[in-house]
């Protein structure tokens, strides 16, 4: 039987006794019903996970005793960020959960020129933090130990003027004059860190792709198939896990 996961973003090593955040002490006593005894473990979301037992539960309150160090799922060896043009109703949603059992390290929302929603409407509609919600599920799944960071919603514009990785790809589907196999990043170095831009369901407009090639990303393609938008991000993070990552 495997043991329940907890995250305490207090926790830190050394520590002896952790107090769980209301959510998911209500999560332990509650829906769980676990209590006083219990064997459970229990993350950071900085990669440090510990076993330990449940030393006092309330119904809004639980303490953990630390035991001893776990070892968490591996993370990869290059950091990928997922930069996600925002798609209609709950899809998103199922990207984030799937890109953060997939290894994303952080999911970057945008709004592009096909986009239906404002980064304004975003902010008002707490989408962040019901994708946050979404990321911690889905790293107790995966049994990361790694909190992936939901960002700040963006314009495509803006966020070329970020910091940039090692490596920035945009996924150009259905594939355009230009555009390169995704497998072709096999034949260059293994970056440290990369971004992978995927466009919204209409499709990027030519001016965007010409804005990314002119700042200096690959346009790369899955083939000559058009896909859903929520399948583009999953499809091709899993090819570059393949290609890039050496953890396992």
């Amino acid at each position: 039987m495997s043991i329940h996961r907890f995250f305490a973003p207090a926790l830190d090593p050394g520590d002896d006794l952790v107090d769980l955040p209301r959510d998911e002490a209500e999560h332990l006593t509650r829906v769980l019903r676990l209590g006083a005894g219990d064997t459970v473990s229990v993350f950071n979301g900085r990669g440090d996970e510990f076993l330990g037992r449940v030393v006092a539960a309330a119904r809004r309150e639980a303490r953990v005793q630390v035991l001893s160090r776990q070892e968490p799922a591996p993370e990869s060896t290059t950091a990928i960020t997922l930069v996600q043009a925002v798609l209609k109703g709950d899809k998103m949603d199922d990207v984030v959960r799937d890109a953060v059992m997939l290894g994303a390290v952080a999911i970057q929302p945008i709004v592009t020129r096909r986009t239906e929603v404002t980064v304004a409407a975003l902010m008002r509609g707490a989408r962040v933090a019901r994708w946050q919600r979404v990321a911690l599920a889905s790293v107790k799944q995966a049994r990361r130990a790694f909190l992936p960071e939901i960002l700040t919603p963006l314009t495509f514009e803006t966020w070329l003027d970020e910091p940039a990785p090692d490596l920035r790809v945009m996924c150009v589907e259905p594939a355009i004059d230009g555009a390169e196999p995704l497998t072709a990043l096999r034949t260059a170095p293994v970056p440290s860190s990369a971004a992978l831009l995927v466009g919204p369901e209409g499709g990027w407009e030519p001016g965007e792709c010409q804005q990314a090639w002119q700042r200096g990303l690959r346009l790369v393609s899955l083939g000559g198939r058009t896909l859903r938008a929520d399948a583009v991000p999953i499809a091709a993070l899993s090819v570059l896990q393949f290609l890039w990552d050496h953890s396992c």
